[in-house]
This record gives structure tokens, sequence and C-alpha cells, in this order.
């Protein structure tokens, strides 16, 4: 989990001497490159090329905001530990830079790739005093569905982002997809990155409670972040840093964030991030709850189908339901780690509590 191949914002030759390493180089030139097309596309480089650009709206007002850090995207262990119940504390304390870091998963089908990012706050915070929640971990994100074509990495169909209890789907112009069971929310919309030669879908994310909907229904109001994907990390050089370069994590990896979902210290559920109420969260506010912050098989729409946490861990469920898709959905998966788990998962979705992320 622990990932040392962060940086803090400096000038273009430092941050470069910074990331060096014969290992840092080789990864970076594999996934910076595009890959052939007669070449099989490895999944990082997947999650790599449709990773969004990504809009953090910062909000640097009031005691709990640290400054505007409170808004910054990062590990579940940027404090070197996997205890999400000292998150809250340890976001504010010197020797811990939130590097810029989301977590993907790939599930693959004959049809298909479904690729989820989640982005990782220590903090759902608020500086107003009256009827508003706090809690320590706030994990939101977004699924595409990627169609496989025939080409490298396919064509983007579809999105569905998380903010908070509630889905939102988009579809970029031209796409096939239309409105299923629920309708199309807006248009997906993409930007070209400066740190590589591709088209990226663009999301954004509010301040606080970092509810995550496509750009520019979410955008900066004032100070913000934007966030580039790539293969290093950085740390914002402050508040107002308009190019910031955040790396990713897979999800399955070994040792990685599925692997600890049974690690009582990081999860008080399956799918639940544990969180308690020390330090001062819900100071000055309503309340601070506890366990309130959900990871991708977690996550859940109060009032649409599919279930709990199938967003991430039954994509083409999810696809089936929202979108009306012309060229069909094939439903079985040729790579989907979470299939191994799913009783459990199933009962978590029966037993949890209703999602307040």
């Amino acid at each position: 989990m622990l990932d040392k191949s962060t940086t803090t914002r400096r000038p273009r030759v430092a941050r470069a001497l910074a990331a060096a390493g014969i290992v840092a180089v080789l990864v970076a030139a594999s996934l910076a490159a595009p890959a052939s097309a007669s070449a099989a596309v490895s999944r990082a480089e997947l999650a790599l090329r449709w990773a969004p650009i990504h809009y953090q709206d910062v909000d640097a007002t009031g005691s709990h905001a640290l400054s505007g850090q409170s808004d910054y995207v990062t590990t579940v262990d940027f404090d070197g530990d996997l205890n999400g119940r000292n998150n809250w504390d340890q976001a504010g304390q010197a020797g811990n830079p939130l590097a810029a870091h989301a977590y993907y998963s790939v599930l693959e089908t004959s049809t298909h790739w479904y690729i989820t990012y989640f982005f990782f706050h220590p903090r759902d915070w608020t500086d107003h005093p009256f009827f508003e929640t706090e809690h320590e971990n706030d994990g939101e994100g977004v699924l595409f569905a990627i169609e496989r074509d025939g080409s490298t990495y396919g064509v983007l169909r579809s999105a569905v982002t998380v903010a908070h209890s509630d889905f939102f789907s988009y579809t970029p112009v031209g796409s096939t997809w239309t409105s299923g069971r629920e309708g199309v929310d807006g248009t997906l919309q993409f930007q070209a990155s400066p740190h590589d030669t591709f088209q990226h879908p663009v999301t954004a994310q509010e301040a606080q409670g970092h509810g995550l909907k496509a750009y520019p229904q979410y955008d900066i109001v004032g100070d913000g972040l934007v966030y580039y994907p790539s293969t290093v990390a950085e740390t914002p050089s402050g508040g107002n840093d308009r190019d910031v370069r955040y790396q990713l994590i897979d999800i399955f990896a070994v040792g990685g964030l599925w692997a600890q979902r049974s690690n009582p210290n990081l999860f008080a559920a399956l799918g639940t991030f544990a969180g308690d109420t020390s330090g001062d969260c819900g100071s000055g506010t309503w309340t601070c709850s506890t366990n309130s912050a959900n990871a991708p098989w977690g996550w859940d729409d109060r009032d649409d189908a599919p279930g709990r946490g199938e967003i991430a861990s039954d994509p083409a469920k999810l696809s089936a339901e929202y979108f009306t898709v012309p060229a069909g959905l094939a439903r079985t998966y040729s790579y989907n780690p979470y299939a191994g788990a799913a009783a459990a998962l199933t009962e978590a979705a029966r037993t949890a509590p209703p999602v307040v992320d």
C-alpha cells in the first residue's frame, strides 16, 4: 500500500531528479508512451489512458480546511499507516504530505472494459455551524465504460459518477449509448493533457463534501487544483495549483486496497472505512459521524438499482440499467477479482446501513 514515488511541486528539473530511478523511469516510459496498434494493452495502460483530468475546488476558510489541504486528494495511507481512525488528525500534521493519487480497477468482458477511479480525502468537512455534518475519510469516484471496438484503447461510451449517496450518468458527444432506466444527466467533456498525447475525460469535485460529477457540473470557484494523470505523484504547491500530476494505484495490487478489505483498522465493515470522532471533527458543526466513508465496493445510490457496490463489482449490470446500448453488453466477466467475494458483498449489501458519504 505505501507508495514512495511522490514529489512536491517544484521546478520541472528538480521534480524530474526527485522522481528519478531506474525502475521508476522504466515504468514511466512503458505507461506514458501510447501502445502500438498490434500490442495488447495492459490494464495499467488502459487506466492511465482514460484517467480523468480532475478539477478539485478548494476552500481554505475555517479551521477544518487546513488552509485548503483538506480538499487535496491522496492515499488512504498518506500518513504511513493503514489506520482509518487517525486520518482526520494526521491530515494536519507536519511530515504527512498529501501527494496526489487516485485508485483504479479494471474489469473486463468480451465487449467492454470497465474502469473505476476512486479519489480519497482524509476529511469530509464543513465550515458551516448549522445542520452540517463532518466525518473522517471521504471516498467518491467515477465509472467509465469503454467499448472494445478493436482499437488499442477502445472508445469511451459512458460515465457514472458518485456524489455522496447519488449517482449521475453522462455520455460523451457521439456516444451510441442513450438513456436507459435512468436519464442521462449531461455530456462528458474531454481535454488535452500537457503531460501526454491524449484527450482525457474531465471530472470535478466540490470542496468540503467532495461530491463528484462531470465537469462543469462541478467546477473550481476561486481557488482550486487541476490534477493530471501521470506516473508520478506531486504534492500541490498550494490551494490554487492548476497543474498537479497524480499517480494511479491498482485497487487489486498485491497488498492493495482490496486485499485490505478485512483489515479492522482500515475498514469498519466490507466497503465502509473506519472513522471516529477524534480531534476536532464536528467541533463548531452539527455533528461528526463515524464509519461514514466508502470504498468503491460500498458505493450505493440511495434510490436507484443496482445494489450497493455493484457500480464497482458488477458494472455491466449497472450499465445495462442506466443506459440503452444498441450493440449489446456481454454480462460474463473474463477478469473480475470481486467475483470471489460475491457472497460477502451480497451480505454486506443486505446488512449495511444507508450510505451517508
